[in-house]
């Protein structure tokens, strides 16, 4: 592990400390860092937070995975004709436009307030994302191996398959990479608004309902660690997959 790693969280416990110690912050706003950290342990040695964690974590990948299966084909099919990619774009960017909570009212009438509303927003939100970056991805493709592939005449699914694809790759990365990040803010955000039995968002919220400030805390960090590992993950996938992107 690098020195430089954990400079940052010993600032952020200094500065946080001294905030308890020094009073400056209402000590029952920002509890100290001791009293978090023990109610972190406890939470965990007392199975109290693993239902939660658990519930938030199945929903991430569930609409997570069905937000790859559905954006990674349409992007590769739209990217692929200029008349495809020219007729959707309005489409996809107005949906991109709109923020996925001003579609919760939605979702809660088709889908009621089980887990297919979470995971649908999830799905809505991701699955463009994907799409757009898996378009960007395939027009980018470098035109001189293109023309080396018909050169050798290739036809058009070993050029697609062998050639477009491949250099794809790293742009469809990219997008997955940044899903799984807006894929944990939604589906939190959704436990804490259209309600659940179980879930970090619920936790999160119900805490600061019943005042119970160290929870709060404590919720908010393990959502925190969640998505730090995630994107971790990722990105020491990419750079041993794609180490070869941009050569």
């Amino acid at each position: 592990m690098r020195k430089e790693f954990i400079i940052g969280p010993i600032a952020f416990l200094l500065i946080w400390a001294l905030l308890s110690y020094l009073k400056i912050v209402n000590p029952v706003l920002i509890p100290s860092p001791w009293t978090v950290i023990v109610r972190f342990g406890q939470v965990f040695y007392r199975g109290e937070i693993w239902a939660d964690l658990l519930a938030t974590v199945y929903r991430l990948f569930f609409g997570f995975a069905l937000s790859i299966v559905i954006g990674i084909p349409l992007g590769l099919i739209l990217g692929s004709s200029k008349k495809l990619s020219d007729s959707s774009e309005f489409l996809i960017d107005f949906f991109r436009s709109i923020p996925a909570s001003a579609l919760f009212p939605m979702f809660l009438l088709f889908f009621g307030i089980g887990d297919k509303a979470k995971v649908s927003v999830v799905v809505f939100s991701c699955s463009l994302i994907i799409i757009v970056y898996t378009m960007y991805g395939v027009k980018n493709c470098k035109e001189a191996r293109i023309k080396v592939a018909k050169v050798m005449n290739a036809d058009k699914f070993s050029i697609f398959t062998k050639v477009v694809f491949p250099e794809s790759l790293p742009h469809i990365f990219a997008g997955v990479r940044i899903s799984i990040s807006i894929a944990l803010i939604l589906v939190v955000v959704t436990e804490m608004f259209i309600g659940t039995k179980y879930g970090l968002g619920r936790l999160i919220y119900d805490s600061h309902l019943m005042f119970q400030i160290s929870t709060m805390y404590v919720a908010i960090f393990i959502t925190g660690i969640l998505g730090y590992i995630l994107n971790k993950i990722f990105m020491i996938v990419e750079s041993k997959v794609f180490h070869w992107a941009g050569k």
